[in-house]
């Protein structure tokens, strides 16, 4: 049974790669409709947040008798999403994408101080394969980025704060799925909401009108109930039994999955080299879950 709900939960990280991969579309249509900047990130997140607050009121007795350590799991990943989506505005993408990705590696070495799980050949190997499939999609000829402006930085912090939030969400089984799934988006668009307060106060964006917000509400709305909200929750689900890392590598479908999304609706260039790159990062998703689903039959 242990072994059929790691395997659940490699479904629902794989699933909210997937699901991540295809929101750069709605993303640019809430820009494309007058929501620019912060504004479109406050949205993406700012509309599951309002469906999931009754969840508060239903798990209210799980929220009275947990400390606030139980609920670090999903604050963790709030602000990491969150931090994740800004600095997609603040930096080039390439960039965002890359030091986000280290993320793995963060989560292995937090799964061997906090854990005590070795770090295997495979696992290491998955990273650097990960990281390379990255490298190849974006033609990134220098390696990994060092962080160098407010965007770098932020995307260096949603990779870090990622693999803190997998681990206290692995290792705090009382609280629900639910629960951190609430926090998620709840936390996530508190940050997007100081982030387009700075912005208008600064110049750095313009107010938004209301019949801007009423014409995409509709659809983003729709949205939100088939797309984010389940791949948020699917989100939350994954790290509930797997090691960080773990779940870092099978969320690098989001790379594989952009990168053809584009090619597909944007006209964006698809040749041998993005082919190759998607196959090395779908090679990183499978390798540990496949070599640790081996060993455990074994």
């Amino acid at each position: 049974m242990h072994i059929e709900g790691k395997q659940r939960a490699m479904l629902a990280a794989v699933y909210a790669g997937v699901a991540f991969g295809v929101m750069w579309m709605p993303i640019r249509a809430l820009e494309t409709g007058g929501l620019e900047g912060a504004w479109a990130s406050l949205a993406f997140t700012g509309m599951p947040a309002l469906f999931v607050l009754p969840i508060y009121w239903f798990h209210r007795r799980e929220l009275q008798r947990r400390n606030w350590k139980g609920l670090l799991g999903g604050f963790l990943g709030g602000l990491a999403f969150g931090f994740y989506a800004l600095s997609l505005l603040y930096t080039d993408i390439v960039r965002a994408i890359l030091l986000f990705y280290l993320t793995p590696i963060w989560g292995f070495l937090l799964g061997r101080i906090v854990l005590g799980e070795v770090i295997t050949p495979t696992r290491w190997a998955a990273v650097l394969l990960g990281l390379t499939g990255i490298a190849v999609i974006f033609g990134v000829s220098e390696g990994i980025p060092l962080p160098e402006n407010i965007g770098d930085w932020m995307a260096f912090a949603a990779g870090l704060t990622w693999a803190l939030a997998c681990l206290f969400i692995l290792i705090d089984e009382d609280v629900s799925v639910a629960v951190h799934g609430a926090n998620f988006f709840v936390f996530s668009t508190l940050l997007n909401a100081v982030a387009v307060y700075i912005a208008v106060s600064y110049g750095g964006a313009p107010m938004v009108e209301t019949g801007t917000v009423l014409a995409i509400l509709p659809w983003l709305v729709l949205v939100t109930l088939v797309l984010t909200i389940p791949a948020g929750f699917a989100t939350i689900y994954g790290p509930t039994m797997l090691n960080p890392g773990v779940v870092g590598l099978l969320f690098m479908a989001e790379i594989a999955v952009a990168a053809i999304t584009a090619a597909i609706f944007s006209d964006e260039p698809f040749g041998t080299r993005e082919t190759l790159g998607v196959m090395l990062v779908i090679g990183a998703g499978l390798l540990v879950p496949l070599r640790e689903m081996r060993a455990a039959k074994g």
